[in-house]
């Protein structure tokens, strides 16, 4: 009876890691293609209040190596005339849940992208992909243990994405946003 060599099932064992990962890496890039592009729209975010603030939108997604980017920014306008404008930009690459990616926004002592603390005021951001809707997720512990949580979905839809917007602090809507992103 002829031995095995146990290198051979070691070795067959890694190839078979590597190439599962990087089916992973082309799936995560499969999915996003879908949502790649320039997107831009305008709406009215509703307050808790129930007033409204007009707003100017726009999102760019691409693929990167790792996996995509998802880059915003909003411009709101005041009642007094004057506007304020807050961009984003956020890495995501595959976690180990499918359709599930992390963000990757800082780099640590050896040069690895790792998500942020919330802990430290910080938010914890992370995506997933459910059929047609990209949804982004951000999670901020405040000083005194409470949260906020705000959430992007982008859907799919003719000519661009449907946008709707939530943020909600320790339960309570704060603001809400739907409207149309047209494709650039």
């Amino acid at each position: 009876m002829r031995e095995r060599n146990p290198f051979i099932g070691m070795h067959l064992i890694m190839l078979l890691s590597v190439a599962a990962l990087m089916l992973m890496a082309a799936t995560a890039q499969a999915d996003i293609s879908r949502f790649v592009g320039s997107y831009e729209g305008s709406a009215e975010v509703i307050s808790a209040d129930g007033s409204t603030i007009p707003r100017d939108m726009s999102v760019n997604i691409s693929e990167t190596d790792d996996g995509f980017n998802v880059s915003w920014t909003s411009t709101t306008y005041r009642p007094n005339g004057t506007s304020k404008v807050k961009s984003y930009s956020i890495e995501f690459v595959p976690s180990e849940r499918s359709d599930v990616y992390s963000s990757a926004m800082k780099r640590n002592v050896f040069g690895h992208e790792v998500q942020l603390d919330p802990m430290k005021g910080e938010p914890y951001v992370w995506g997933r992909i459910d059929g047609d809707t990209l949804s982004v997720y951000s999670l901020f512990v405040a000083e005194d243990g409470g949260y906020e949580i705000q959430q992007f979905n982008r859907t799919l839809a003719q000519g661009g994405l449907e946008l709707e917007y939530q943020a909600v602090r320790n339960g309570v809507i704060q603001r809400k946003v739907t409207t149309f992103l047209e494709k650039q």
